[in-house]
């Protein structure tokens, strides 16, 4: 069963046991005000009539008086108007039917009277099947009860009355359950097409297809999922992209060493090894590209297992001015090489850290190589390192082209491969970044194009 099916489902059972209590709870009230007020209005009239006979027919025989009694009784009411005596035998009847002496004393409104209380009964007229009410009250006599007076009149056009309205209120009911169960169908249409639409979109990216959108029907829960669904598809897309330019990128480097290597191969070959200086440099080209090659699958290799969560940090005792001055040392001759000024300032003793040693210089090592590769002869590269509570900060600054503001939010993903950078996998920064993380710090990057970038590391003293 669907969404749909189960909300208007779900309405519909409300409403309907809603409005069947409503329906029962208004025709009880119905009745009850109706037979109430009929009845009570019989039990005014049989007890203004008692005191009328108490008052002014005391002395009187009541079987004497009964023709006189039933007459003034009769005019004030249209009910049918009855004398009864003591002994619970009809005197008098204002309709005529039922002709004296019959005794009705089996009448329990008739009972109640003879006993000296007002007594109420409902049933049927023998005598023509419709249905009546009637209220019997005691005459009394120097406080003796010598007979009833009963009042009767017929229900049919009160149930009648209550019939018709009681069609009304089940016709107003059902109206009722219709609107309901419309709008029901209406509203949890708004609900279901939302979760259509997300459902297509699901379906559509899971058959590959990254660029479909989910329209955004409405500012809700589930308006905000479509936001979500349709952020994460275009997430999708981006890494796709850049997953694609990755193995495009990295065919294109591990052809480009692979086919050096090839060609001083063939070129070697072909010599025959007499040419002594040919061959020295053919050997060193191909130790250079091999270097490369092993570098560009060591890179890949961390990234797998840092991407999988299988890498684990040998934690040691690392003193960080030690590591970034040897950093300093080892990359100093290709900086020279380039004309470019590599220098290292630490304005105070470092305290000893927790940390992979050969992980961090790792690091420091990738974003200096980074800073060379973009920064022009004559350039300057600063290592700075200082402290804040808590933490050691170290700083990579650079006077090269720097990176577009568009491209800040990418450079640490995976993948991602700047605008100004034509060779590399771009594995570089992410696993960098990576590599903080796991030491539970934070890698940030600023950068300015023309004036150089600023790379900020944050490690924790204390882990």
């Amino acid at each position: 069963m669907g969404i749909q099916k189960r909300l208007v489902g779900s309405y519909f059972v409300v409403i309907v046991l809603t409005v069947l209590i409503l329906e029962v709870f208004l025709n009880i009230s119905v009745r009850y005000y109706y037979y109430h007020n009929i009845e009570q209005n019989m039990k005014n009239q049989a007890e203004l009539s008692a005191s009328f006979f108490q008052q002014y027919f005391t002395e009187e025989d009541l079987e004497k008086q009964a023709a006189a009694l039933l007459k003034g009784f009769a005019n004030r009411s249209e009910a049918q108007v009855q004398i009864i005596s003591a002994t619970g035998q009809l005197l008098q009847d204002s309709s005529g039917l039922q002709q004296p002496p019959i005794s009705m004393s089996d009448y329990k409104d008739v009972q109640a009277a003879m006993r000296g209380q007002i007594g109420v009964w409902r049933g049927e007229n023998p005598t023509t099947k419709e249905p009546i009410l009637a209220v019997a009250s005691p005459l009394e006599s120097n406080h003796s009860m010598v007979g009833q007076v009963r009042f009767i009149t017929s229900l049919t056009e009160t149930i009648h009355t209550i019939n018709q309205i009681t069609w009304l209120l089940i016709g107003v009911g059902l109206f009722v359950i219709l609107i309901v169960t419309v709008l029901g169908l209406l509203l949890s249409s708004t609900i279901t097409k939302s979760i259509k639409d997300l459902k297509q979109a699901a379906d559509q990216m899971t058959l590959g297809d990254f660029n479909v959108r989910v329209k955004k029907r409405y500012r809700d829960e589930l308006g905000s999922l479509a936001d979500t669904l349709n952020m994460m598809a275009s997430r999708i897309s981006t890494n796709e992209q850049l997953k694609n330019d990755f193995i495009a990128s990295v065919s294109h480097e591990l052809r480009t060493p692979l086919t050096s290597i090839k060609g001083w191969v063939i070129t070697l070959k072909a010599s025959g090894g007499n040419n002594q200086p040919l061959l020295h440099d053919g050997l060193q080209i191909i130790e250079s590209e091999g270097d490369r090659l092993t570098n560009m699958v060591d890179e890949l290799l961390d990234f797998s297992k840092l991407d999988n969560g299988r890498i684990s940090l040998e934690f040691a005792t690392v003193n960080p001015a030690e590591l970034l001055q040897h950093v300093g040392r080892q990359l100093a001759p290709r900086a020279t090489r380039q004309g470019i000024h590599l220098t290292l300032k630490i304005d105070e003793p470092l305290p000893l850290i927790q940390a992979d040693e050969n992980r961090l210089k790792q690091v420091m090592i990738n974003l200096i190589d980074n800073a060379l590769k973009f920064t022009s002869k004559a350039g300057q590269i600063a290592m700075t390192a200082h402290t804040i509570p808590g933490k050691i900060v170290i700083t990579v600054e650079d006077t090269g082209v720097g990176i577009e503001e568009q491209e800040l939010d990418y450079v640490l993903q995976k993948f991602y491969k700047g605008q100004k950078q034509s060779s590399g996998s771009g594995l570089g920064l992410s696993i960098s970044n990576q590599i903080v993380n796991l030491h539970h710090g934070q890698l940030k990057i600023t950068s300015e194009v023309g004036k150089g970038t600023n790379v900020t590391i944050e490690l924790p003293i204390k882990i």
